[in-house]
């Protein structure tokens, strides 16, 4: 049986005591910690380990907490991030805040309090990262796997169900080749060998419905002698 790993969390505090506290804290609720106690030891430790949360003191030498949250915005822009500060200036939180931090914890803080900031902001990302994970969009054409819905452009296209699924296999994986027998397998569910024709029939279809031009597509390509594939993000129009 396969087990969950367990969350990660960098610690990112340069008081040893501050950092120990949140380290055994965090420990005895199972997750898995890192430690750093600079701001450029945080972005080497982020890179290499890329948490689930990050725990930011905003009074750090060197590179200050709010670099240090500028930057991981950039490599990250849906980083979980909440920072802790002993200050009791309102700009600061709000410099945190507006610079992508998900939520903040005052010094001195309470370990259950912090323990309830940390679940909301993980449980709220999991969310997010869960709906990203079920909408995808290629160029203009945006599906949405759980709803299964497909719009190009904005504008809303009512495929059959059999349409969806084929452009649901293609989608997920763009710029890969599958063969006819693949997707009939995929789609049909059983050994397209035989059902080729069906095959090309619906995929004429779903052109005529997601493709601006089907007689010069866009979206599914033919690759001659094998199958069909979804021209990958960027490629240029053939």
């Amino acid at each position: 049986m396969t087990e969950t790993p367990a969350t990660r969390v960098l610690v990112v505090e340069d008081d040893p005591a501050v950092r120990l506290s949140l380290r055994l804290m965090c420990q005895r609720e199972g997750f898995a910690v890192a430690e750093a106690a600079s701001g450029l030891r945080a972005l080497m430790l982020f890179d290499e380990a890329r948490p689930d949360l990050v725990l930011l003191d905003l009074m750090l030498p060197g590179m200050n907490g709010l670099e240090v949250c500028r930057e991981i915005r950039r490599q990250d822009p849906a980083q979980p991030v909440i920072i802790l500060t002993a200050r009791g200036d309102e700009a600061d939180k709000v410099a945190g805040l507006e610079l992508g931090a998900d939520d903040y914890v005052t010094k001195p803080f309470s370990p259950r309090e912090l323990l309830a900031r940390m679940r909301a902001v993980l449980r709220r990302a999991s969310r997010e990262m869960a709906a990203r994970a079920s909408t995808l969009e290629i160029d203009g054409l945006r599906l949405d796997l759980a709803a299964r819905t497909v719009s190009r452009d904005g504008e809303a296209i009512s495929l059959t169900r059999t349409e969806f699924d084929l452009l649901a296999t293609l989608v997920q994986q763009p710029g890969r080749t599958f063969s006819r027998d693949e997707l009939v397998a995929r789609v049909w569910g059983y050994d397209g060998e035989g059902d080729t024709r069906l095959l090309d029939s619906h995929i004429g279809h779903l052109r005529a419905k997601v493709e601006p031009d089907p007689s010069r597509p866009r979206y599914v390509l033919t690759v001659r002698g094998v199958g069909y594939r979804l021209r990958a993000p960027g490629e240029p129009l053939g």
